[in-house]
């Protein structure tokens, strides 16, 4: 009797995530999904295993930096590994930029997270738009085409 009265309810405890330990964000834009894996280094970022520069092209680059020149000395303090499958190359871009901006504001806290916010809502959250399924009749052309009727 007295060993149940000395178990007592615990507390539960949050699962704090470490700062050295390895994290991991997805991004998803139209088909493509973008897995990025942070862990503590020099700020090398790789896209399918190449450098950022070479992965992508020029606009495509440019848009995946914004995430990166908004986080500041945090971009810095981490190697990040981005796997990207999917969806074409402005997709791909998109969903890459989605992760690292999740990345970084898990790590950057409420204020990164606003900033993000402030600038370009779609870094942080998902954009649910996708493209309409076609209808039957001339399903091959596209959702809403119908034939070209003649007015004479």
């Amino acid at each position: 009797m007295p060993e149940a009265a000395a178990k007592e309810p615990q507390a539960k405890k949050k699962s704090v995530q470490k700062k050295d330990r390895p994290f991991f964000t997805v991004g998803k834009r139209k088909r493509a999904v973008a897995k990025a894996s942070f862990k503590k280094g020099s700020g090398v970022i790789r896209i399918n295993s190449k450098p950022l520069e070479i992965a992508l092209d020029r606009m495509s680059v440019m848009r995946v930096t914004e995430a990166i020149e908004m986080a500041g000395d945090i971009a810095k303090a981490y190697d990040i590994d981005i796997m990207v499958k999917g969806g074409g190359c402005s997709g791909q871009s998109e969903a890459c930029r989605v992760a690292l901006a999740k990345g970084f504001a898990e790590v950057g806290g409420d204020a990164l997270k606003k900033a993000y916010m402030a600038f370009d809502r779609n870094m942080l959250v998902y954009d649910p738009r996708r493209i309409e399924p076609s209808k039957p009749p001339r399903s091959s052309k596209g959702a809403r085409r119908h034939k070209q009727r003649s007015k004479r």
